[in-house]
């Protein structure tokens, strides 16, 4: 199985009895994905890109740009973190058993 990989996730719920070492399928919905990646990693790109050019046209240094651009993401990886809860609600896997 090329695509076999040890992961380690949080299930709310789930309708049947599992045990440890049982295979089962995780699922995930699409379009879920598809706004975690937004959140993730395009998100935080288009911030670092526009402060790096805001910064760059305003101040014209350089190495200031490049921090503040940077420096950034604190703040928006830090709201992400206090948003976890809500956050879990929106992507929630689910658990099917393998046959």
């Amino acid at each position: 199985m090329a695509d076999y990989q040890d992961k380690e996730i949080e299930i709310t719920t789930y309708q049947n009895v599992y045990s440890p070492g049982q295979e089962v399928t995780v699922l995930f919905q699409e379009s879920k994905g598809f706004a975690a990646l937004f959140y993730g990693y395009l998100f935080p790109f288009i911030i670092v890109l526009l402060t790096l050019i805001t910064a760059s046209a305003f101040t014209k240094n350089e190495l200031f740009s490049g921090l503040l651009s940077l420096g950034i993401l604190i703040p928006y990886y830090i709201t992400l973190y206090f948003f976890r809860h809500l956050l879990k609600k929106v992507f929630k896997f689910e658990v099917e058993e393998t046959i």
